[in-house]
This record gives structure tokens, sequence and C-alpha cells, in this order.
């Protein structure tokens, strides 16, 4: 598989006990659940936080100074828990006690977790300082799909098909506001510790518009026809046209195949104890194939 970047292990618990900022007894355990970071709980004298260890991946097209800066926008717009620390490769966050999301919870909490996305791309922009990063799916999927093709990955003689649909989804997307996104909505990036929900992990954020996040929602979390119309009419507060449901559904089939090839390219790049990347690229391949079939039945090709 040739993974370059090995993630967890007691090295990376040793760098974090390393790190200059803790202050008496210091207690660190590692958390699951991350598919391509290394995360510590880390309790000292003043509090509790959360440690994560990854450098920057540019075959993901992440950057962990713009995370930085993305987080503690998020942060100030109180979205996110504070980030304490950035910098070799570290970032610390203050430890929040909330519960982690399934799809499920997506699902009977949509409203919630649409308000929140609303408030991140009317907030987070004017906050964001430095260049700012651009996320547009289509770029993304035809880069990946060049990489899959340069590394002869088992299944890059599919790339060509995949990046024709990609053409076609990126043809009816309609002209909205730039805004800043998140652009990885997996359930597990929603906390709710009882009184509110948090919104973390910005390895994605950057510039956009918001049709890829609300997409996501629905391609990442298994919404039906009718969670589908509550979060295009809760977001823009009107019925959706039929070009706005064309432009959801095409953007919908995009955020599922970004995700099964981002499992392609991390097959090649990462190897994070206990994640099988091509499993996880079948399961999104899956759900794109899905998705993509019912968006031809109902628009065309």
């Amino acid at each position: 598989m040739g993974a370059e970047n090995t993630i967890a292990g007691g090295a990376d618990e040793a760098r974090v006990r390393a790190l200059p900022l803790w202050k008496g007894p210091l207690t660190v355990t590692p958390l699951k659940g991350g598919v391509s970071n290394a995360s510590f709980k880390v309790t000292d004298s003043t509090g509790s936080y959360v440690a994560r260890l990854g450098g920057d991946y540019p075959f993901h097209q992440v950057s962990r100074e713009r995370e930085a800066i993305a987080s503690r926008a998020a942060f100030e717009a109180g979205l996110s828990p504070e980030l304490v620390h950035a910098g070799d490769g570290v970032m610390v966050m203050r430890f929040i006690a909330a519960r982690t999301y399934a799809e499920a919870d997506v699902r009977a909490n949509a409203g919630a977790c649409v308000d929140i996305l609303k408030r991140c791309h009317a907030e987070m922009g004017k906050r964001i300082t430095g260049q700012g990063a651009i996320f547009w799916v289509f770029q993304i999927l035809r880069d990946y799909g060049r990489t899959l093709e340069q590394h002869n990955h088992r299944l890059a003689p599919h790339v060509p098909q995949w990046m024709a649909v990609v053409d076609r989804l990126e043809a009816a997307q309609l002209p909205l506001p730039i805004v800043f996104g998140h652009h990885d909505i997996l359930p597990t990036n929603f906390m709710d510790d009882g009184q509110r929900l948090w919104l973390i992990d910005w390895e994605y954020g950057a510039f956009g518009t918001a049709m890829f996040d609300l997409a996501s929602i629905a391609a990442n979390n298994s919404f039906d026809a009718g969670g589908e119309r509550l979060i295009l009419e809760r977001y823009f507060e009107a019925e959706p046209t039929e070009a706005l449901w064309r432009a959801f559904h095409a953007m919908k089939a995009a955020s599922a195949l970004r995700e099964a090839v981002w499992g392609m390219i991390s097959e090649l790049f990462l190897a994070a104890p206990g994640v099988d990347y091509v499993a996880y690229a079948k399961e999104y391949l899956g759900r794109f194939e899905a998705v993509h079939a019912e968006y031809v039945k109902t628009y065309g090709a």
C-alpha cells in the first residue's frame, strides 16, 4: 500500500508529553475514532485538553497552518472549543465533555446541525486572517483522480469515468454567495454537551458555497427525502426550486464520491491503526453509485 504517514504509537504519546505547556501531574489517554490523525486526552493541573497529531497532508490539500486559522476563528464565532496550541504537527484544544454524534443523531437533530452550519457560513469568513483558502469539490476530485493515476492505484482505471461524471455534476451547480464552510460534515464532527451543539475539526475549512456542506449532511448521514427537504427549507428559509434541488442532488453525489476517493488516497499515504481505508472507500463508493443512479434517474445524465 506504500503508506508514508503512520499514525499513533508510543512516539506520539511521548511527543504530547514533551509539550512545554503542561503544568503539574500529567495524564495522557489515547482517544479512538480518528481516521487520519492520532488524538489524546491530556489532563494536567489546569484542566483537560485534546492533543491531536498530524502534519500537512498535501495529498488531501490539508494545511495545518490554515486549519489553525480556521480553528481560532471557529472559537471566536462560538462554534468550537478553544485552540490553545498549534505547531510542529500538534494541535491542542480545550476538552469538552460532550457526546459525539452518530448518523442517527444527525438525522434526529437535523435542524440544529443546519443551524450551526448556517452560523458557520455567516460568521467564519469575517474572522479568517491571511490568504483565504478555497474548497471546490470538483477541483479536489480532479486532483485526487490525477493522484490515483500517478500512483497506479488499483481503481485508477475508473478515474476517467468518474471525472466525466464530475464534469456533469459541476455543470448542475447554481451561483451562490461565497461563504466559509466546514467541508467535512461527518457525524463525528458534531458534538453535543447536553446544552448546545459544537462543530469541530477544521482541516478542510475554506471558502466556497453552502451547497457542499448542506449536501454532505445528507450524503454522509443517510437522509431520506423528507430530511433533505428539511435541510434546504431550514437553510434557505424558502421552498426549494427545481434548480436548487438539482444542484443539491448533484452535490450530494459529488460529496459521496469525494469521501470514497479520499479513502483511496488515504490507502496510498496513511496508516492509522484499526482504520480500513479500503473498506471506507468501498462503503462510500457504494453510496456514490446509489446517489448518482438516483440523480440520473431523476434528472438524466
